[in-house]
């Protein structure tokens, strides 16, 4: 005798949790991929900067006041923040290697550091 045939409807996942999600399942045809990024005109179309009174300061009049915030200490040698200052060569320095540094130059090349700076100054 054969054994009786049972019909039962099975439902499967569409995709096993285990399994990597293929790339056209995840992002289906004309689909952005990741994050959209505007052009400077889309942002301009879409903000309407025409209505903005004409000295405020937006995307389209690129003027804006002076920062009211100090300027950032760079040092002079590595090009890091620089919380120390040399008090002989009036350079900036980041860390101990870098004073190490400073004070083994000889003036001429002090000089030219400062000179980059804007604070050039005859040491004696």
């Amino acid at each position: 005798m054969e054994p009786e045939v049972i019909e039962a409807e099975l439902v499967l996942p569409t995709h096993l949790s285990f399994k990597r999600v293929q790339m056209y399942e995840k992002y289906p045809k004309g689909q952005s991929r990741g994050r959209h990024w505007k052009h400077l005109r889309q942002i301009i179309q879409a903000e309407n900067y025409q209505n903005f009174p004409p000295d405020e300061p937006n995307y389209v009049n690129i003027e804006s006041p002076p920062s009211m915030h100090p300027c950032k200490k760079i040092c002079d040698i590595t090009g890091y923040e620089a919380p120390y200052s040399d008090p002989r060569t009036n350079l900036r320095y980041a860390n101990a290697e870098v004073f190490k540094l400073i004070r083994s130059l000889p003036n001429e090349y002090v000089q030219r550091y400062l000179a980059q700076r804007n604070a050039a100054v005859v040491l004696k």
